[in-house]
């Protein structure tokens, strides 16, 4: 894809890229702590990409440096091919930042909040006003535009917050902890508002300690734990990396007992009860099924449902690194 920066119109500064963000041996130390140990890796254009960790792993701090407000004590960051530290004014004038708190102003209302913005990245009048409209619209705002942002819920100020970072039409666009503290509808919300930037294109990378979000929102993700990242997969197959072994779920009405000794004898294992009408035999359909159907024609068992179990990316996190999963669901405060 052919890019022509802003602030960069000489057509030999042109650069022809598909990767958005590249990221090389960032270490970041604060005295004798080591935040961030020397990681690397790619996000691709138009690619919702998921960092993924415990509170304190070096999530914020990360992406505090992709965006230039820390300065990394190693390595390097590019965005959409161009140096950081080399084009500062450039790399900002095409990226959008969504803190972990909010940075709108409480006495200024949700429309105010967005023109200033747009006046302080250099919008024109005009589109100032035409992208505000837009915004407030995509994130069902339209209602609250003359409303303080004191006085909105903390939803419609994540919504607000990150509206504002969008005002001057950004590539690429930073996500700090988006939903955290918000309730399930409202999360919803935003999830579903974050999905439409994607379809439309944007680079978003997205810092969350929540497994079920980067679940349903990412294209890829990095599970970074005390400082480093530890894997870098698609969701599905950092699924894959917690099987253990396969697994058939069967539901049939009435009650499992009467199947359990034959599909015993059947399969040479004993099937685990998971319910008053469910259990659950270790391996494959296509090893499992015969034996399920032999057993419920001897014993004129009515089946209700067979599943194939998948597993979860709780799961995978837990086998991948170790922790419980438990730490991943503790609350952060933000405005």
């Amino acid at each position: 894809m052919l890019l022509q920066y802003p602030h960069c119109p000489k057509k030999e500064e042109w650069i022809v890229t598909s990767i958005a963000i590249k990221a090389e041996g960032l270490i970041k130390r604060y005295r004798d702590i080591v935040a961030v140990k020397g990681i690397s890796f790619d996000v691709e254009e138009g690619e919702l990409f998921g960092f993924l960790g415990p509170n304190g792993a070096g999530k914020t701090t990360t992406i505090r440096m992709l965006t230039g407000l820390s300065k990394p004590t190693a390595g390097n960051v590019e965005l959409l091919g161009l140096d950081i530290k080399a084009n500062a004014a450039t790399t900002k004038g095409f990226t959008g930042v969504v803190p972990e708190a909010s940075n709108l102003y409480d006495e200024l209302t949700a429309l105010e909040n967005l023109l200033f913005m747009g006046k302080l990245y250099g919008v024109k009048r005009r589109e100032r006003y035409e992208r505000a409209g837009a915004l407030l619209e995509l994130f069902r705002l339209q209602e609250k535009r003359d409303r303080p942002f004191r006085t909105l819920s903390r939803g419609m100020k994540r919504s607000l917050t990150i509206a504002a970072a969008l005002i001057h039409n950004p590539k690429i666009l930073f996500l700090d902890e988006p939903t955290v503290g918000l309730d399930v509808m409202a999360a919803r919300s935003l999830r579903s508002a974050i999905r439409k930037l994607r379809d439309q294109g944007m680079t978003i990378f997205l810092t969350t300690h929540y497994l079920e979000e980067a679940d349903v929102l990412c294209d890829r993700i990095a599970i970074i734990v005390r400082g480093q990242i530890i894997a870098v997969e698609k969701p599905e197959e950092l699924k894959k990396m917690a099987i253990k072994e396969q697994a058939i779920e069967l539901t049939i009405r009435g009650s499992v007992s009467i199947l359990v000794d034959q599909l015993a004898a059947l399969i040479g294992a004993k099937p685990i009860i998971v319910g008053s009408n469910t259990l659950r035999c270790s391996g494959t359909a296509n090893s499992l099924l015969p034996h399920i159907c032999r057993a419920i024609q001897d014993t004129g068992a009515e089946i209700e449902s067979v599943n194939t179990i998948k597993p979860t990316l709780e799961e995978a996190f837990v086998r991948i690194t170790g922790l419980s999963s438990t730490m991943m669901a503790m609350e952060k405060g933000g405005k």
